[in-house]
């Protein structure tokens, strides 16, 4: 472009800026790429106006709770700017647990159920909790989402979204053995694979020491392996990126957003 026709252009930009009331420099800014994640710690309060996508928590800090905020907040997310092409503007994530090990003090443990495990029969087992982890999505997805998706007038197909899967050692997990990681696994794998059933895509949220805690090893036969992970523990966008490079929690995983905390509100970076 020549000098006299860019000189014509800026001028032109800043009457432009000046008509509609907003300085020069702010009209000829690019969108932010910033992602925001937010649930039910979120109700009531103000969130960010400028966004390139968002990520909704469907529960209420429990995988049998819903979100109360979840239609509004999905409503938000909706309104993303969606700069990030490898990011959808609106995505969720589930809530996780195994509580096997006490059982009989839930009363969503389940009795029956035919799973790649073999069959449920209300015991502790890999096939219980494959199926507890199925009847968990299948509960978020049906009660919870559906219904504010619809309140919200967006988009209610599972289909539509990416679904990450919330793995913290702040709710109740199996511990002590090999074999109780196992069946923690057993749980993610069977609501992956009610997700996926509805078309959905997941991923795996958690940080490298909760994943071993409460996870461990993951063989490359699981449906867990290859899936897209979102890393928390930053507390800038400086080691946000830099955590880019890091380990995937499974083989053939990729780390693909990585979380950081600014002023008390989750932010996420797009890796590559």
């Amino acid at each position: 472009m020549g000098k006299r026709l860019r000189t014509v252009v800026t001028a032109a930009l800043a009457l432009a800026a000046v008509v509609l009331g907003v300085p020069a420099t702010a009209s000829a800014a690019a969108p932010t790429r910033v992602g925001y994640d937010v649930s039910y710690p979120q109700c009531g309060s103000s969130l960010p106006s400028a966004r390139a996508f968002a990520i909704v928590g469907v529960n209420g800090g429990l995988s049998t709770r819903a979100n109360p905020c979840l239609a509004t907040q999905l409503a938000w997310a909706w309104r993303s700017n969606g700069s990030v092409p490898s990011q959808p503007k609106a995505q969720l994530y589930l809530n996780t647990a195994n509580p096997g090990e006490v059982r009989d003090q839930v009363s969503t443990w389940p009795t029956t159920g035919s799973t790649p495990y073999g069959a449920c029969d209300g015991g502790n087992s890999m096939a219980c909790s494959w199926e507890y982890g199925w009847e968990r999505a299948s509960n978020s997805i049906l009660s919870f989402f559906t219904p504010a998706a619809r309140a919200a007038r967006v988009d209610g197909r599972p289909a539509s979204y990416v679904w990450w899967l919330d793995v913290e050692t702040t709710n109740t997990w199996q511990s002590g053995s090999t074999e109780a990681l196992a069946r923690n696994r057993a749980t993610l794998e069977g609501m992956t694979g009610y997700v996926i059933a509805r078309g959905g895509r997941v991923g795996l949220y958690s940080t490298g020491q909760q994943w071993a805690q409460i996870v461990g090893n993951v063989p490359p036969g699981s449906n867990l392996a290859g899936r897209a992970n979102w890393l928390a523990g930053s507390t800038s966008l400086a080691d946000a990126s830099s955590d880019c490079s890091n380990p995937a929690l499974v083989p053939g995983g990729r780390v693909t957003l990585t979380q950081y905390v600014v002023g008390g509100l989750d932010r996420n970076n797009a890796c590559g």
